[in-house]
């Protein structure tokens, strides 16, 4: 952790040196509502299904936390329509695409993390890799990503729009998943392994480069930070309840295997890759399953640009009169 340190320390030197003062806006106050609801609601969820990790899906406190949580997001969501200066302006994610773009961000924040934690599990516990050589069998994921993401905003995304690009990247996904539920305990890594990352990285490419854009589109110069912003949190928030939720589910495979199982040294790696493949299962249906309602809540065809919808509009009135 502390290694992290020197890149903060540089981060923090940087925006000094290079980023100039901004003036505050006049009249701008906080939500605080907003941000005590939404931190609120997001915590009992995460605590919620962190709890059911250890203690279970009935024990009372499991259910209580994890309807309080939606409760409280409830309360956020209604709260926003009515604060004169709310925290998520409800105009920006009511837009389909925008809001499209948001849900997915938050889909793959929350599958995401059956490829990376669950992975590293497997290769460093079974496969007896170091923490720097799983980094390394990483990598072709990594630049598998960064072409898609090239590949899917410079080529796909002005031709097709982000619609075709977001369900094939969440499908790609769960077809990545997939893949990785043979994994066992003599797989090597070229066999088991690269395929499924590269396909995940491709996945991920076109994601990005169909979401990040459209989360952005279309908004007002003042919601431009808060579009933005949208993005991120939405990852955010899928990875830290999407970790809460997949280690519960691979808490409990575990359990269900080793009291099922004869004990013994090979049971308990046994019952390792039964966890692993499980979250592998549960995250194919987490990706297919927003390949689906983000693929159908995007519109249809590129986006319309600003200048574009004027000059249609223009056209339209001319034709009009």
């Amino acid at each position: 952790m502390y290694v992290n340190l020197v890149f903060a320390g540089i981060a923090i030197a940087g925006a000094v040196a290079l980023l100039g003062r901004q003036g505050k806006t006049p009249g701008a106050r906080l939500d605080v509502p907003g941000v005590l609801t939404a931190a609120g609601g997001m915590f009992c969820l995460v605590y919620g299904f962190s709890n059911a990790a250890t203690h279970g899906w009935g024990t009372p406190l499991t259910r209580v936390f994890l309807a309080a949580g939606g409760v409280l997001l409830v309360v956020f969501a209604f709260w926003q329509t009515r604060a004169a200066q709310p925290l998520l302006p409800p105009r920006v994610v009511l837009d389909r695409n925008r809001g499209g773009a948001y849900l997915t961000m938050l889909v793959l924040g929350a599958g995401i993390f059956g490829i990376f934690l669950f992975l590293i599990y497997f290769m460093q516990t079974t496969l007896g890799y170091s923490a720097i050589v799983s980094g390394v069998a990483l990598l072709p994921m990594v630049a598998a990503t960064a072409v898609g993401a090239n590949v899917g905003n410079v080529a796909l995304m002005p031709r097709f729009g982000p619609k075709p690009l977001i369900a094939a990247g969440l499908l790609l996904a769960a077809v990545s998943m997939v893949l990785l539920t043979r994994i066992g305990l003599d797989s090597s890594y070229a066999a088991a392994l690269l395929v499924p990352t590269i396909v995940a990285g491709v996945g991920m490419g076109l994601i990005y480069g169909g979401a990040a854009d459209t989360g952005t589109s279309g908004v007002a110069p003042q919601d431009a930070g808060v579009a933005s912003a949208c993005l991120n949190v939405g990852q955010q928030l899928g990875g830290a309840t999407g970790t809460a939720l997949l280690n519960t589910i691979a808490a409990s495979a575990t359990t269900s295997y080793l009291s099922s199982h004869t004990p013994g040294p090979r049971t308990v790696q046994l019952a390792a890759i039964h966890s692993y493949t499980t979250v592998f299962w549960s995250a194919a249906g987490i990706f297919a399953a927003g390949a689906v309602v983000c693929g159908a809540l995007l519109r249809p065809g590129p986006l319309t640009r600003p200048e574009q919808a004027s000059a249609e509009e223009r056209v339209a009135a001319g034709e009009s009169a």
